[in-house]
């Protein structure tokens, strides 16, 4: 399965027509210990783009974008009762959401794990 990345540091990686969303290692380690997650229910359509989760540090409070168009199908349980998750296994158990992908095409757009590589050199 290969795995994209946007600019605002979320991954997104497809099995079939449901997209896992999380964010990368990179910003779980500038977000510092995670405290808290905000996980959107199930049925609920966003587009790429779209604010799909919050999460809470003990530095700040930003928004998780949804880098693909779809429903979401299911948010993590897990990060929810054990927020510090995202910090241990930010690109493995650590996702956010999953989505049933609306358009697999929008992931054509996202970088690719060396491109995104090369962009977090030029941070």
């Amino acid at each position: 399965m290969t795995v994209r990345y946007t600019k605002d540091h979320e991954w997104v990686r497809l099995d079939g027509d449901v997209a896992t969303i999380g964010i990368s290692d990179y910003a779980q380690s500038q977000l510092g210990d995670v405290v808290f997650v905000d996980l959107p229910a199930p049925g609920r359509k966003v587009a790429a783009g779209d604010e799909v989760a919050v999460v809470e540090s003990v530095k700040a409070a930003s928004e998780v974008y949804a880098p693909v168009g779809g429903e979401v199908v299911e948010g993590n349980q897990a990060i929810a009762d054990d927020p510090a998750l995202v910090n241990r296994e930010a690109q493995t158990g650590g996702w956010f959401v999953k989505l049933k992908v609306a358009d697999k095409a929008e992931l054509d757009a996202l970088m690719d794990q060396a491109a995104y590589d090369a962009f977090l050199k030029t941070l």
